[in-house]
């Protein structure tokens, strides 16, 4: 009995330590940044393509979406932070608010978008300022060629697939490029450059 005894409660002490470590790592979520990938935006006949953004409600509060919407040439060309309210939606349609109104008016076709969850600093949203939060998860849809004919200039179709925003580790350094970036790209645009929000009761 002794031997039963002296094998099974060291088991439960690993078990419990385990299980304290699994609950601590699960209740500090840091999660605050994801990135994602954007292909055939504003080509003919192709779908527009979706992020869904939610906010998983842990602070009880609003928390801001922060988009920065890079080219395939590395170059910023829009910003925005858009509210969330706990446990709300919204749904970034790619081609109407995120690509619309770029730094360059060049129309861009492929790149990265990356995500930032922040705070709302006096209540309002702002992507050149605002401390990381986590709370903000989001969803994408993308917009992939299907098989090209020899004689059509275009793909015959298009396939749509979703997948959720992949985290990242968000650096200071990564944080204060993106902000400052995006300052000079309010100040420098005249308009242009600032991506537009969706609205939580118009989501599609």
């Amino acid at each position: 009995m002794k031997k039963i005894v002296c094998a099974i409660v060291p088991t439960l002490v690993i078990a419990f330590v385990l299980g304290g470590i699994s609950g601590s790592a699960a209740a500090q979520d840091n999660t605050t940044y994801a990135v994602n990938y954007y292909s055939n935006a504003n080509t003919s006949g192709a779908p527009d393509a979706t992020l869904r953004v939610i906010n998983d409600g842990d602070t009880g509060g609003t928390l801001c979406a922060a988009f920065y919407v890079f080219d395939d040439s590395e170059e910023m060309q829009e910003c925005c932070s858009c509210p969330v309210t706990a446990d709300g939606v919204i749904a970034e349609s790619l081609n109407k608010y995120l690509l619309a109104n770029s730094l360059t008016s060049v129309v861009n076709h492929k790149g990265v978008i990356k995500l930032v969850s922040t705070n709302a600093p006096s209540g309002t949203c702002d992507p050149r300022v605002g401390a990381p939060t986590a709370g903000i998860r989001a969803w994408s849809t993308h917009i992939q060629a299907g098989v090209l004919l020899e004689s059509a200039p275009v793909p015959s179709r298009w396939f749509i697939t979703e997948a959720e925003l992949h985290n990242s580790n968000l650096i200071p350094s990564e944080l204060s490029d993106l902000q400052q970036f995006c300052w000079f790209e309010i100040a420098l645009g005249m308009g242009h450059g600032i991506c537009a929000c969706g609205q939580e009761d118009q989501a599609f």
